[in-house]
């Protein structure tokens, strides 16, 4: 624990400063560990055995008399010591080092996620709970992959090349089985590879498709069963547990295999490396070092009998960093939009597609322009294609492709319209933090954010819960309020497209009609749009009916 204490506060401060200043040494250290307490473990083994043998060959003659037990019995000791203190460094170093990768790769995989167009298309969530916790599966198999794997890995590969040229200057006879076995696992772990990826993909995707289709069977229990259709739903969602059932069990199988060819490596290496040294001439005390060398394989055959789970790591190591590439994706894309920006005073478009959240038609196409100072609201029945539209406008969904974008006659692509616009859905998320942190405005003076909540008639319910510095969440706010604060958000915001989605469903008409004025009208200087179930004349809006 030492260690820990011995942190330096600036990078304790600042992780993720330290992370990228230092990324390599903890784990370098985390790796000398590792290798220490291996060798540690196999001279234990060794040094016991030629310990024992000394002691039985000396209890054989006079020679027992003089014999010096103190310093093998020391050197026992030592290496029992050493292995100890070593694993515990390698725990202690290698976690503070994955912790400190942690700080550096959750930041750009979530920066990633929140720049990705599906996390946009679903508002603040991924939407796909399933998605959800394969992505939160993947992030974890991807921090602990050099714990698992790498290391481990590592120390096995670094183990067999020190024995390898220890049993080569005993005696090049005993490496003919010993490379043999080795070749042979080498074979079946490429296999075992291949194979526990495909179980693995199996497993998981029919663990997936059994937790949706019985979700959906116990969300709708009651008209399933009125239709007689719950059995067939239930049976199809326990068939697919049943599947990714056995494809885990035909996984373990493969393992346990492959660990147990993998733990015949340290017996068969034992008595190749005494069997060629009896047969070079090796007799009583000049067998020590044969059996030094023989039982420190055996040491190793133990550490080899973790194959399995070097294999598993890898594989789901290989398909969570392929599951994460699309979110890193997004990251390059979004990198575009950080270029510096003209502000468009005109917004046209022209033969954008009027379509459902589901990507049907819904008619002709569309041939609009906005002009700054002058609101635009989007009326409608549900359904009209409000807010998918305005996603469009917003670079969130569709492609570019999909008709025509342009700002004073420049052509914005969807990168580029995703760093003009700032788009309000109506569903407003509000995070569990501070009233300050959800304005999403940290740049902005504290009278602009009190003067932002006053606009939608917010101050003094945030005032009476203890300012700025009030902690919220999604159950403290009503949906009146919670749409409110995020109105004040879109006044705060410096974007100079602003997309209301339905900016006063939850208010009632007075209100509404007081809010959205003042909204507007301190907006007055920014291309706005919004979309209404009905018209609210507001300012000098323009009406486009959907």
């Amino acid at each position: 624990m030492s260690l820990f204490a011995t942190i330096d506060s600036n990078e304790a401060a600042t992780p993720g400063a330290a992370a990228s200043q230092h990324p390599r040494s903890p784990w370098l250290l985390a790796i000398v560990f590792a290798i220490a307490a291996a060798c540690s473990g196999i001279l234990l083994t060794g040094v016991s055995i030629w310990f024992l043998g000394a002691v039985a060959l000396a209890g054989l003659g006079p020679a027992a008399l003089a014999f010096n037990f103190h310093t093998p019995a020391a050197f026992v000791r030592l290496f029992a010591i050493g292995r100890t203190a070593c694993k515990y460094g390698e725990r202690i170093v290698g976690h503070r080092a994955a912790l400190l990768d942690q700080v550096r790769r959750r930041t750009g995989l979530f920066a990633a996620m929140a720049a990705a167009p599906i996390t946009r298309a679903t508002s603040w969530q991924l939407g796909n709970q399933d998605r959800l916790s394969d992505y939160v599966e993947d992030v974890e198999d991807v921090d602990y992959a050099r714990l698992r794997v790498g290391i481990p890995a590592l120390v096995t590969l670094t183990a067999v090349v020190v024995l390898l040229l220890a049993t080569a200057w005993l005696g090049l006879l005993a490496l003919i089985p010993i490379l043999a076995a080795l070749v042979a696992v080498v074979v079946l772990l490429r296999h075992a590879m291949q194979r526990v990826t495909e179980y693995w993909a199996t497993a998981r995707s029919r663990r997936r498709s059994a937790g949706r289709f019985l979700g959906a069977a116990l969300a709708a229990i009651v008209p399933l069963k009125a239709e007689r259709s719950f059995a067939q739903v239930s049976s199809t969602a326990f068939a697919d547990f049943a599947s990714a059932a056995a494809a885990q069990f035909a996984e373990r199988r493969g393992l346990a295999v492959l660990d147990m060819a993998a733990s015949m490596v340290g017996p068969l290496a034992t008595l190749a490396v005494l069997a060629a040294a009896w047969h070079a001439g090796g007799r009583g005390e000049t067998l020590l070092v044969a059996a030094f060398v023989s039982f420190s394989w055996l040491a190793f055959g133990e550490t080899t009998g973790g194959l399995s789970r070097l294999v598993l790591g890898r594989v789901r190591e290989c398909a969570a960093r392929q599951g994460l590439e699309p979110w890193n994706a997004a990251a390059s894309t979004a990198a575009t939009s950080s270029l510096p920006l003209a502000t468009p005073r005109h917004l046209t478009l022209t033969n954008v597609p009027r379509r459902t959240p589901d990507g049907r038609s819904l008619g002709a196409t569309l041939n609009l322009t906005f002009e700054a100072g002058r609101p635009t609201a989007l009326t409608g029945a549900s359904g009209a294609g409000k807010t998918t539209l305005l996603k469009e406008i917003a670079g969130w969904i569709g492609t570019d492709n999909d008709g025509r974008f342009t700002g004073d006659g420049v052509v914005l692509l969807a990168s580029r319209r995703r760093a003009l616009a700032h788009l309000s859905l109506h569903d407003a998320a509000i995070l569990s933090d501070t009233v300050r942190e959800n304005l999403f405005a940290p740049d902005r003076s504290e009278a602009a954010c009190w003067d932002a909540l006053a606009a939608v008639e917010l101050d003094t319910r945030i005032a009476a819960a203890g300012g700025l510095d009030a902690w919220i969440d999604q159950d403290v706010l009503s949906l009146g309020e919670a749409q409110r604060l995020n109105l004040a958000r879109a006044i705060l915001s410096t974007e100079p497209l602003v997309l209301l989605d339905e900016p006063v469903e939850h208010l009632d008409t007075e209100q509404a009609r007081r809010i959205l004025n003042r909204v507007l009208s301190r907006l007055a200087e920014r291309i706005v749009i919004y979309s209404s179930h009905t018209a609210q004349p507001a300012l000098r809006d323009i009406q486009i009916a959907l």
